[in-house]
C-alpha cells in the first residue's frame, strides 16, 4: 500500500525541457506587448468599450499584480485615439440670472480661440467706448442736449422770477432749495420791517407769497421733467453711439461662431449689457487694461470660464482619476473673502473629472470610489440623468447658509471604467441595486493561466519586452526556465502559470541586481534562484522565530515514533507578503458518553465555520461506517494543541478522523507522517490549499531534528498537480530521506499511518464501540 501511494520525485513539480525553446537568450525573442494569459478580460473590456450604451459601463475585477489597471489604461486610450474630437465647455455669465451661470458647448480645440477672442472683443471695447466719448463729435452733441435742455430750464426760471418781482418778491437760491424774499422799492424788508407793515400790506404779501410758491412748485416740477427727458435722451444717445460701436465688432465673432446658437445667443446678450451699462467702461483707464492679463482681471462680467479645453487631447478624452472625492469628480464652486464675508461668481466654477472625460473614458479605483460615499451616489445620479450638475456637498447636506451658484447642468456622455477586486464587485453587484443596472460588463481578470507552450513562449516574451523597457541584462534560457518555475510556484500548480506580473516583475528586477553583482552579462538560473533565494530571506523574519520555537522545544512537537490520539497536522501562516507552513500538533481523548464529537476550539470560540463543518462531517462518517443499527455512544474531543489565535478551515478533517480511530481503537500513529487533506460523510479525501507550503513546513522541521528516511507527509492525490517543491526536497525524496503520499481515501490514509489494513482497524474500533455502548447500556439500566 505504501509503496502505491508514494510519489516518485519527478513528480514534485514541473519539469521544464530546455529543446522545447529555440533561443539562447531573450535578446532573440520577439516583444510582446499584449497582456498574456487574459483573453476572456480583453474581449469583454473590448466589447464593453465599443458599446454605445450609457449603461454599458464596466468593471474591472482582478486581483492586484494582474496588470489589470496598466492593460485597461493601454487599450482605453488606444480606443480614444480611435474616437472623433468632442467637446470644450465653458461657463459664462448669465447676465439675467446671476447665480445661474449658462454653459457653452464648443467644438475640441475652439474653447480657446473662443476665450482669446472674448478677450479681444472686450479689449476693443474698452479701448473705442471711451475714445467715441472723449471725441469732438460726441461732446457736441452732448452739448446741444444739454444746452438745449438748460436754455428750457432756464426759461422757466427766469419766468419764476419775473413772476416774483411782480407780486413783490425776490428769490434766493440756498442749499436746501428757493426762498422767497418780499422787497419794498427795490429793497428787501427785515424781518422786524415786515412786523411793522400794516396789517392789511402783511395780508397782500402773504397772499402773493402764496400764489408764488404753488407757481414755483408748478415751475420746478416741469423742472424736474425736464432734467428726466435730459438724463434719457443723453441716456438713449449713449446707447446709441455704444451701438455703433459695438456692432462692428461684434459681428466678426457673431460671423465667425455662427453655426453655433449658444455663441450667438451670448453675444446678443453681451451688446445688451454693454449697452445698457456703457457708462462702466467709461470708468476704466486704458493704461489699467495693458498692465492685466486678462479680461477677469478688469472686467469679469464678460469672462469666459473655460472649464474643458480638448485642443492637446487626440481623439476622446481618458481620464484616470486617483482621488475621486466629491469635489474632484463633480466640480466645485470656489469662494473668496471679501469684506469680511464670503463670494462667488462663473469665474470660480472649477470642472470635476466628469467634465473633463466628457465624450471619452473615465477610470477609477473602486475601492477608493467606495471610500468617498458622496462621491459613489454622484457617479450614479449622473449616469441615470446624463448631466453632470455642479453643487456644493455642504448644500447638499444642508450645513451652510451660504449663498451659491446654481450652474446649467451639462450633458453627459460617458462611459466609467471602475477598477477593483472582485470582492467589491460582488458587495455591489449583491447589496446595491443600482450597480448591474450602470455596469454591464466585467472584464473579468484572472491570476492563472494555463501552462501551455504558447503561454510558456509569452511569458518568455514579456521578459524580453521588460528587459528591453527597463534596460536590464536580458535572460539565459535556464534563467527564463527558472522563472517559469518561480511562475508555477506563485500560481499554486504545476499546469498554471501565474499572471501576477507584479510579483514576476520583482524577481527579474532583483535576479538583473544579482548578475550585475556577479558580472554577469546576461541573467542565468542560479541569479533567478539567488533571488528568490533572498527575497525569501527578507520576508520571512516570522518563520525564523517560529522555528526558533520548535528547537527551543516551546512548541511541543515528535517526528518519530508512534503515539495513539496524536497526529501531525499541517498548517498555513500567511503574514502578507510571505506564506510558510508549519505542522501543529492535533490529539483526540475518546470515551464512553453521548455527546459526540467535541471541537475544542469552538467550545472556546476559537473555531470558524468551515471548521466547525469538518468536525460534524466527521460524527457524520463514523456514524454510516460503524453505528448504522445503534446510536454513537462515545465522545470525542479534538484539540490543536498550543493554537491560541484560531482555526478555521477543513484542509485538517481527514487528519482529525485518523486521530479519532486511533483513539477510540487504542492504535498508534506514525508521528514521523505529517497529514494534510478535507474528507467528505463518505470518507474521500478532497483536496485543499497551501499544498506546497505546508509540504516544506514539515520538511523543515523534520530536517531541524534529522532526517530518518520514514519521514513524509500525506496529501490528497487531486493536489498532486500543485506541487512545486524547492529543488532541496525533491532531491531528499529521489534520494529516499523524505517521502510524499498521495491518498483519495480514508482507508489508504490510516493504513500508512498504523501499518494496519483498513479491516483490521474496523474491527478494533467497532469492537470498541460496542463495548462503549454496552457500558452506556449498562449506566442508563
Amino acid at each position: 500500500m505504501k509503496k502505491r501511494n508514494k510519489l516518485n520525485y519527478y513528480k514534485l513539480k514541473k519539469s521544464y525541457n530546455p529543446r522545447q525553446f529555440n533561443f539562447k537568450t531573450t535578446k532573440d525573442l520577439e516583444a510582446f506587448n499584449d497582456i498574456v494569459g487574459q483573453e476572456r478580460a480583453a474581449q469583454a473590456l473590448d466589447f464593453g468599450l465599443n458599446v454605445k450604451n450609457p449603461k454599458y459601463n464596466i468593471y474591472i475585477s482582478g486581483l492586484k499584480g494582474t496588470g489589470k489597471t496598466t492593460y485597461c489604461i493601454s487599450k482605453v486610450k488606444d480606443k480614444a485615439k480611435r474616437e472623433e474630437k468632442k467637446y470644450d465647455w465653458c461657463y459664462v455669465n448669465n447676465f439675467n440670472e446671476p447665480d445661474r451661470p449658462k454653459s457653452i458647448r464648443l467644438p475640441a480645440g475652439t474653447g480657446k480661440i473662443f476665450q482669446a477672442d472674448m478677450d479681444y472683443f472686450v479689449r476693443e471695447l474698452i479701448s473705442e467706448v471711451p475714445k467715441t466719448f472723449i471725441s469732438e463729435e460726441y461732446q457736441k452733441r452732448k452739448n446741444d442736449i444739454l444746452k438745449s435742455y438748460q436754455e428750457k430750464k432756464n426759461e422757466l426760471l427766469d419766468f419764476l422770477i419775473e413772476y416774483s418781482k411782480t407780486l413783490g418778491f425776490e428769490i434766493k437760491n440756498i442749499s436746501t432749495g428757493l426762498v422767497f424774499v418780499p422787497i419794498k422799492d427795490g429793497e428787501k424788508i427785515s424781518d422786524e420791517e415786515f412786523d411793522n407793515l400794516e396789517e392789511e400790506e402783511k395780508n397782500i404779501y402773504e397772499k402773493n407769497g402764496e400764489q408764488i410758491q404753488l407757481k414755483a412748485i408748478e415751475i420746478l416740477r416741469k423742472v424736474k421733467i425736464l432734467e428726466k427727458e435730459s438724463k434719457r435722451e443723453l441716456i438713449d444717445f449713449q446707447k446709441m453711439t455704444a451701438h455703433f460701436i459695438v456692432k462692428p465688432i461684434s459681428e466678426t465673432i457673431i460671423e465667425k461662431y455662427k453655426a453655433i446658437n449658444e455663441v450667438i445667443e451670448y453675444i446678443g446678450e453681451i451688446e445688451e449689457d454693454v449697452i445698457e451699462n456703457v457708462s462702466d467702461f467709461e470708468a476704466i483707464a486704458e493704461e489699467d487694461i495693458s498692465i492685466k492679463s486678462n479680461v477677469k482681471e478688469f472686467a469679469p462680467r464678460y469672462y469666459v470660464n473655460l472649464i474643458v479645453d480638448n485642443s492637446e487631447v487626440e481623439g476622446a478624452p481618458v481620464i484616470v482619476e486617483t482621488n475621486p472625492t466629491f469635489n474632484n469628480l463633480m466640480g466645485v464652486i470656489e469662494y473668496e473673502s471679501e469684506n469680511s464675508s464670503l463670494r462667488t461668481d462663473f469665474t470660480m466654477i472649477k470642472p470635476g473629472s466628469l467634465h473633463k472625460a466628457n465624450g471619452g473614458f473615465l477610470i477609477i479605483d473602486a475601492l477608493e470610489l467606495l471610500r468617498n460615499s458622496h462621491s459613489w451616489l454622484a457617479i450614479k445620479r449622473t449616469l441615470y440623468n446624463r448631466k453632470i450638475k455642479i453643487e456644493s456637498l455642504r448644500h447638499q447636506l444642508g450645513i451652510t447658509d451660504i449663498a451659491t451658484l446654481k450652474p446649467e447642468p451639462i450633458p453627459i456622455d460617458i462611459k466609467i471604467i471602475l477598477i477593483g477586486n472582485p470582492q467589491i464587485y460582488n458587495l455591489l453587484y449583491q447589496y446595491d441595486e443600482d450597480f448591474n443596472k450602470l455596469f454591464k460588463i466585467k472584464a473579468d481578470f484572472d491570476s492563472i493561466m494555463d501552462n501551455t507552450l504558447e503561454n510558456q513562449y509569452k511569458m518568455a516574451c514579456f521578459i524580453n519586452s521588460f528587459c528591453e523597457k527597463e534596460n536590464l541584462r536580458h535572460f539565459t534560457k535556464d534563467g527564463v526556465l527558472k522563472v517559469l518555475e518561480y511562475s508555477n510556484r506563485i500560481a499554486g500548480s504545476q499546469s498554471k502559470l501565474t499572471t501576477m506580473f507584479n510579483n514576476i516583475i520583482e524577481i527579474l528586477i532583483e535576479a538583473d541586481a544579482w548578475a550585475k553583482y556577479e558580472g554577469n552579462r546576461y541573467i542565468a538560473e542560479n541569479n533567478v534562484k539567488k533571488a528568490v533565494r533572498e527575497k525569501r530571506k527578507r520576508n520571512n523574519r516570522i518563520e525564523d522565530r517560529i522555528d526558533d520555537l520548535y528547537k527551543d522545544g516551546k512548541i511541543i512537537i515528535n517526528v518519530k515514533g508512534s503515539e495513539v490520539g496524536k497526529i501531525n497536522g499541517l498548517s498555513v501562516i500567511n503574514t502578507g507578503d510571505y506564506v510558510f507552513g508549519r505542522p501543529m500538533v492535533i490529539t483526540v481523548s475518546s470515551y464512553a458518553g453521548t455527546k459526540g464529537i467535541i471541537n475544542i476550539e469552538r467550545e472556546v470560540e476559537l473555531s470558524g465555520n468551515i471548521h466547525d463543518k469538518g468536525v460534524m462531517i466527521l460524527e457524520g462518517y463514523l456514524n454510516e461506517k460503524f453505528c448504522k443499527d445503534k446510536p454513537l455512544n462515545i465522545t470525542s474531543k479534538i484539540c490543536f494543541e498550543q493554537s491560541y489565535n484560531g482555526v478555521d478551515g477543513d484542509s485538517a478533517s481527514s487528519t482529525e478522523l485518523y486521530g479519532i480511530l486511533s483513539s477510540i481503537g487504542n492504535i498508534p500513529i506514525k508521528q514521523n507522517i505529517a497529514v494534510t487533506g478535507s474528507v467528505n460523510q463518505k470518507g474521500e479525501i478532497q483536496p485543499v490549499g497551501g499544498i506546497t507550503e505546508k509540504v516544506e513546513g514539515f520538511y523543515d522541521i523534520c530536517k531541524y531534528f534529522g532526517l530518518t528516511g520514514n519521514q513524509g507527509v500525506i496529501i490528497p492525490s487531486q493536489n498532486l498537480d500543485d506541487l512545486v517543491l524547492e529543488d532541496e526536497i525533491i532531491e531528499a525524496v529521489r534520494s529516499g530521506k523524505f517521502s510524499i503520499y498521495s491518498v483519495s481515501k480514508i482507508e489508504e490514509g490510516i493504513e500508512i499511518l498504523t501499518d494496519m489494513s483498513f479491516k483490521e482497524i474496523c474491527n478494533v474500533v467497532q469492537t470498541k464501540l460496542n463495548s462503549y455502548s454496552q457500558l452506556m447500556n449498562k449506566y442508563e439500566n
